[in-house]
């Protein structure tokens, strides 16, 4: 056991892609938590192939070194927006933040977000600029922008006077002084953090208390709570009470809570983290970051306390409202079944419980639909990250288009949406066609500023439903060489209608194999989405057509075999190479009334109605109930 004067739980946040998970792959390497013979991938932090794959933490993560005769918890947050929830969460178990800047584009707003809910928990951050060895790199500029940062979040004399240190995460050096210093080692880090960072405000002789700040799972022991001990110990086999709260005002998630439930438990499994395993024990201790198995039901927020003090019950965390939602259907299409396990309803369902049971910001709901449930998440990423995992898992089904969930102002009966930040780094020759194309989906602009380096920052604030189908758009405006990154900040009154996709779908009229004879022609006005030798089936999406308008197209279709000889016979113009699309870019991509068909082989776009004549009616009814809707 440590002493709680010789712990300390830092988080290291940052926006997304500034280094945090090599960052620690540098301090597993110096606090020697390796042998020097041990092959070690990188990102170890990394653990799952989703994240290796995108480069991105997904979920967070606990690890812990001893350096000298302390012991020092990490958690790698996630950097994307779509999963700041975590981060708000983690926060609440840890003493301080290494806040992780790139030397080069400086806070984003990702860092704005978790800097802002440090400084209101009274933290003191220590701020890394990081790739300060990048040619691009502007170290003093970046600390600058830091500063005003925190002044403009409000942040106190003591946590604008923060400790600054530079280096490179995957270099492995940190210093203090730039110029002065040697850029070697980590030790510089590892100092500050035992200076800096306060010890946990612990009990260690007090009563047992501790909350369920995350959630793990395990199919042998079930749910597993984790968080920082808050006072006393608690012994394997132990009894302790679990008191479960909620906000009185749930919309709010503020103001008054209250005790809903307590209930008696025992501690069947214990653990702590050494390195990056997790190791059992017989007893945790104050201060420690640990993890509980016992109760069948654990809930984030939910009080461990020994059962006689079950009356000191915590404040319940925020959990993060949902953003978007979509259709999660089975697989109706011809093709159901051939590379995967076509899943039904109840598979679905239970699919989805399972992942409720660790993915506390998602929702799931069933709208009265016999083929499928309506999926709620924080954003296009999260859901297409739970998508992915399932199709890895060998289970084929249909998602429809990402759609914002909307309120209604109980005072004024306006209807409300979510709205985003959006920062923009594009060269100044195409900041005129990102800005036309953002005003016509209802973004206004808040800031501009050139960086002196060809490139221009801009700063919107637009609808979340605005930002849906925009991102392969802004890489074709800008060539590719645009950076865009979005935070959700709250919900504001209905923007009215946006710009939406302005080209139609070539949509298959047979079920065959797709032909070159076929696809020749359609090239020529059209983006291929398949190539020669493809099955194909009626209402399969195949292509992109260059006008607003659908295009019914036969792609099976064979040329004929004649005696005639045509002047053009050896002329071979040859197939362009189809446009294949991610399930980010298909989920960005389609319409209304299209579906993406996921399979564990293919990512296919189709009409929801496959059967033309069908689909005919279905838009004469809703043409008609728009003309009804537009004349009361």
């Amino acid at each position: 056991m440590t002493a709680v004067d010789k712990i300390r739980n830092v988080a290291i946040v940052a926006h997304i892609d500034h280094g945090k998970t090599t960052l620690i792959d540098s301090i597993f390497k110096a606090a020697h938590l390796f042998r020097d013979n041990a092959r070690v991938e990188e990102r170890v932090m990394d653990n799952n192939d989703l994240e290796k794959e995108r480069g991105i933490t997904i979920r967070s993560k606990l690890c812990a070194i001893n350096w000298q005769d302390y012991r020092i918890n990490i958690v790698d947050t996630p950097g994307h927006a779509d999963f700041s929830g975590e981060v708000e969460r983690v926060l609440s178990m840890v003493d301080s933040v290494l806040l992780l800047v790139d030397a080069n584009e400086g806070p984003m707003p990702q860092t704005r977000y978790v800097t802002m809910r440090a400084l209101r928990l009274g933290m003191k951050p220590i701020v890394i600029v990081n790739k300060v060895d990048r040619p691009n790199a502007r170290p003093s500029e970046a600390l600058e922008k830091t500063f005003d940062l925190f002044v403009e979040l409000g942040a106190n004399d003591e946590q604008a006077d923060f400790t600054a240190l530079y280096g490179s995460g995957l270099a492995g050096w940190m210093v203090r002084d730039l110029e002065k210093d040697p850029h070697e080692g980590m030790d510089a880090l590892f100092e500050t953090i035992i200076d800096k960072v306060p010890p946990p405000p612990a009990e260690p002789d007090g009563p047992f208390r501790m909350q369920a700040t995350t959630l793990e799972w395990n199919d042998y022991v079930g749910r597993i709570g984790c968080g920082r001990v808050l006072s006393g110990k608690l012994k394997k086999g132990q009894m302790f009470s679990r008191i479960v709260t909620r906000w009185k005002d749930f919309n709010s998630q503020e103001g008054e809570w209250e005790v809903v439930g307590t209930t008696t438990e025992r501690a069947e499994y214990l653990w702590r983290t050494e390195g990056l395993d997790r190791v059992a024990v017989d007893e945790v201790v104050a201060g420690d970051i640990v993890s509980i198995a016992g109760p069948q039901e654990i809930n984030i927020g939910d009080t461990f306390a020994a059962p006689d003090v079950a009356d000191q019950a915590l404040p319940p965390l925020e959990i993060e409202e949902p953003t978007v939602s979509m259709l999660f259907l089975v697989n109706d299409g011809p093709f159901a079944g051939d590379s995967g396990r076509a899943a039904t309803v109840r598979e679905l369902r239970i699919r989805l419980d399972k992942e409720l049971r660790t993915n506390v910001a998602l929702r799931v709901e069933d709208v009265g639909r016999a083929d499928g449930l309506k999926v709620s998440g924080r954003g296009e990423l999260h859901l297409a990250i739970l998508i992915e995992e399932m199709r890895r898992e060998g289970m084929e089904l249909c998602v429809s288009r990402p759609e914002v969930i909307t309120h209604h102002d109980e005072t004024t009966g306006e209807l409300l949406e979510p709205m985003e930040a959006l920062v923009i780094d594009v060269p100044e020759e195409y900041q005129g066609a990102v800005i036309e194309k953002l005003a016509q989906r209802k973004g206004e602009m808040t800031a501009m500023h050139n960086t002196g380096t060809g490139m221009v920052r801009m700063e919107f604030s637009i609808p979340t439903r605005g930002l849906i189908g925009y991102r392969g758009e802004f890489l074709t405006d800008t060539r590719g060489l645009g950076i865009m990154a979005s935070r959700f900040i709250g919900y504001e009154p209905w923007k009215g209608e946006v710009a939406s996709r302005n080209r139609g779908s070539l949509v298959s009229m047979e079920t065959g194999e797709s032909t070159s004879f076929a696809l020749e022609s359609l090239q020529q006005r059209t983006t291929l989405f398949i190539s020669s030798m493809e099955r194909v089936y009626a209402g399969m999406v195949v292509g992109e057509n260059s006008r607003g308008d659908d295009l019914p197209c036969n792609p099976a279709k064979k040329k004929h075999i004649t005696n005639h000889r045509s002047s053009t016979k050896e002329v071979d113009t040859g197939l362009k190479v189809p446009r294949r699309m991610s399930l980010d870019q298909a989920l960005e991509w389609i319409a209304d009334d299209e579906l993406v068909e996921v399979t564990p082989d293919q990512i296919r776009v189709r009409k929801a109605i496959l059967d033309a004549e069908l689909r005919k009616r279905e838009e004469k009814r809703r043409s008609s109930l728009a003309t009804s809707a537009a004349a009361r």
